[in-house]
C-alpha cells in the first residue's frame, strides 16, 4: 500500500514537473519585429535650447485659481507660435478652459478616426525650503552637463515640446497626415484636468468626434528598475488607478488633561487609522499587472520564467512577494495612504475633536464606493464619523487592449526608435488627463518617450528635474516617427 502510494506521489511529481516545463518552453517573446526606419535628424543642441526655453514660463497651476499666472501661460503661448511657425501655419490652434491649447491637423481622409496627442503646459510647485538643493535654478531653464535643466523637464514640457518638434518637422518635409492629428495641451493637469482636457474633451464631444486612440504622458522607458530582466523596457500605460481622500473626524469633550476619559478624540482617531493600515484592500495579480508579467516574464533567465509561465500556480506567492515593497505592492492593490492628522490646541487640554485624512489609490476592478464601505467596515467605530474629502476624486479607468490600433502603433513606434527596447502594458499609478478622454475612445494610452533610470524616479516633482540631451531627442523622433506610423 505505501509502495502504491509513494508510486503515485512520484508520478505526479513528474507530471507537474513536466507540465511546468512544458509551459515554460511555451511561453515565449511577445516582442515583435519591426522594419528598420531611417532615424530624424535632429540638431540636440537646437532643440535643447527651445526645451530650456520652454522651461523659462513659471506655468505652475494650484488649487486655488488666484495665484495662477496667466501671463506666464500666454507668453509660453506665444514662445510656441514664434519657435515652431511651420507647424502653427499648417494647423489650427484654439484656446479652451482659459489657458489649455487645441491644434487641429486637418488629414486628407475624412472617413478615418483622428488621432489625439496629448501633454501638459502646467507644472507643481517648487518648495521654497527645496531651492538651496537645487543644482540649477529651477525656472532657468538652463542646459548645462549634457542635461536640460527646471521645472517641468520630465513632467511634462519636454513632451509637449517634442510633439511640437517633430511637428514642425513634418511640415518641413511636405508631409500632410492621412487621418486628422489633434494636439491636446492641458493648463492644469497637475490639480485634476477639469478646467483644460475636461473642457477639451467636451469640445470635442460635442462637434461629434471618436477617436481612434489618444496617447498621452505616462510612463517610460525604464532602466533597470524591473528586477531579473537586463533590457531596458517601454512600459505603455493601458489604465490608470483611481484615487479619492476620505476624511475621518472624531468629536471629544473638552476639558483639563488632568482628568482625562479613557480615550480622548486623538486616541479614537488615532486607533482607527491605525485599524485602516493594519487592514490593507486585497491584493490581486489579475489584471494589468498579470499583463506585465506576462510580457516581461519570456526576457527574464530561465528559472524566474518558469514561475512566470506558471503562475496559475505560483501566482499566490508572487503577490506575495510584489505585495513586500511599497512600488510592487501598489500595482496589485488599492492602496492606504494615511496623509494628515490633527486635533487638539495645547498639551494639556483635552481635545475637544480631530480629524485625519486617508488617501486611496484605487487598482480597477475596485471602485470609490467599495473603498468606502472598506474603510468603515476596518475601522468599525461608531465614534469615526468617515466621509469623502472635497470633489476631487476619480474611478479607476477601464483598461484598454493590447490588440488595437493605438497600442500596436505605439509599439511599432517604440521597437523602431529604441530597438533594443523590450514592450509591455501595465498600470499608470498616478492620475493623468487621458482619463477625461474616455468619452471619446476606448483605446486610451499613457507613454512617455524618455528614459527614466532609478535615480530619476525622485526628480519627478522633486529637486533637480532635468532630462538628457540624448534622451530629449530621442522623445523628437519618437512622436516623429509615430505621427507618420499613425497617420499615414
Amino acid at each position: 500500500m505505501k509502495k502504491r502510494i509513494f508510486l503515485v506521489l512520484a508520478l505526479a511529481v513528474v507530471v507537474l514537473a513536466s507540465v511546468l516545463v512544458v509551459n515554460t518552453f511555451r511561453f515565449t517573446s511577445k516582442q515583435i519585429q519591426v522594419e528598420t526606419v531611417e532615424p530624424l535628424g535632429v540638431d540636440e543642441g537646437a532643440a535643447a535650447g527651445r526645451l530650456a526655453g520652454a522651461l523659462r514660463f513659471q506655468t505652475v497651476s494650484f488649487e486655488e485659481q488666484g495665484r495662477v499666472r496667466g501671463e506666464e501661460f500666454a507668453g509660453l503661448h506665444r514662445y510656441l507660435e514664434e519657435n515652431f511657425p511651420k507647424a502653427h501655419a499648417a494647423m489650427e490652434r484654439e484656446s479652451v478652459g482659459g489657458y489649455s491649447l487645441l491644434y487641429t491637423w486637418r488629414g486628407r481622409d475624412e472617413g478615418l478616426k483622428p488621432v489625439l496627442l496629448a501633454a501638459h503646459q502646467d507644472v507643481v510647485p517648487v518648495g521654497p525650503e527645496t531651492l538651496a538643493g537645487w543644482e540649477q535654478p529651477p525656472f532657468e531653464g538652463r542646459v548645462a552637463g549634457g542635461y536640460v535643466w527646471g521645472r517641468g523637464a520630465l513632467d511634462d514640457k519636454s513632451s509637449l515640446l517634442a510633439v511640437m518638434e517633430a511637428a514642425e518637422a513634418l511640415v518641413g518635409e511636405g508631409f500632410r497626415p492621412r487621418r486628422t492629428i489633434y494636439l491636446a495641451f492641458g493648463a492644469d493637469e497637475e490639480v485634476g484636468g477639469a478646467g483644460g482636457a475636461a473642457k477639451v474633451a467636451e469640445l470635442l464631444l460635442a462637434r461629434g468626434v471618436a477617436l481612434e486612440y489618444v496617447l498621452d504622458e505616462g510612463l517610460a522607458v525604464t532602466e533597470g528598475i524591473i528586477p531579473d530582466v537586463s533590457r531596458p523596457v517601454a512600459t505603455v500605460g493601458v489604465a490608470e488607478k483611481g484615487f479619492v481622500s476620505l476624511e475621518l473626524i472624531v468629536d471629544g469633550v473638552g476639558g483639563h488633561s488632568s482628568m482625562p476619559p479613557p480615550q480622548t478624540a486623538v486616541g479614537i482617531l488615532g486607533a482607527a487609522v491605525a485599524r485602516l493600515e493594519g487592514r490593507q484592500m486585497p491584493a490581486s495579480l489579475d489584471g494589468v499587472t498579470r499583463q506585465l508579467l506576462e510580457h516581461v516574464g519570456p526576457e527574464m533567465p530561465f528559472s524566474k520564467r518558469l514561475v512566470m509561465a506558471n503562475l496559475w500556480l505560483f501566482g499566490p506567492l508572487v503577490e506575495r512577494k510584489l505585495a513586500e515593497s511599497p512600488g510592487t505592492n501598489a500595482g496589485v492593490r488599492t492602496t492606504t495612504a494615511a496623509t494628515l492628522i490633527g486635533g487638539g490646541v495645547k498639551e494639556n487640554v483635552l481635545p475637544s475633536s480631530a480629524r485625519a485624512v486617508v488617501n486611496f489609490r484605487i487598482l480597477p476592478g475596485d471602485s470609490i464606493d467599495g473603498v468606502v464601505a472598506h474603510a468603515r467596515e476596518a475601522v468599525a467605530d461608531p465614534r469615526v464619523k468617515i466621509s469623502r474629502l472635497g470633489a476631487f476624486a476619480a474611478e479607476p479607468s477601464p483598461v484598454s487592449g493590447t490588440d488595437t490600433v493605438g497600442f500596436q502603433t505605439v509599439r511599432r513606434t517604440v521597437r523602431q526608435v529604441f530597438p533594443d527596447t523590450l514592450v509591455a502594458p501595465a498600470l499608470v499609478l498616478g492620475a493623468t488627463d487621458a482619463r477625461h478622454y474616455a468619452r471619446l475612445t476606448t483605446d486610451i494610452y499613457r507613454f512617455s518617450p524618455m528614459r527614466l533610470r532609478r535615480d530619476d524616479l525622485e526628480r519627478l516633482h522633486g529637486t533637480n528635474e532635468r532630462i538628457s540631451v540624448k534622451d530629449y531627442a530621442a522623445c523628437v523622433r519618437f512622436y516623429h516617427r509615430l505621427i507618420r506610423n499613425s497617420a499615414q
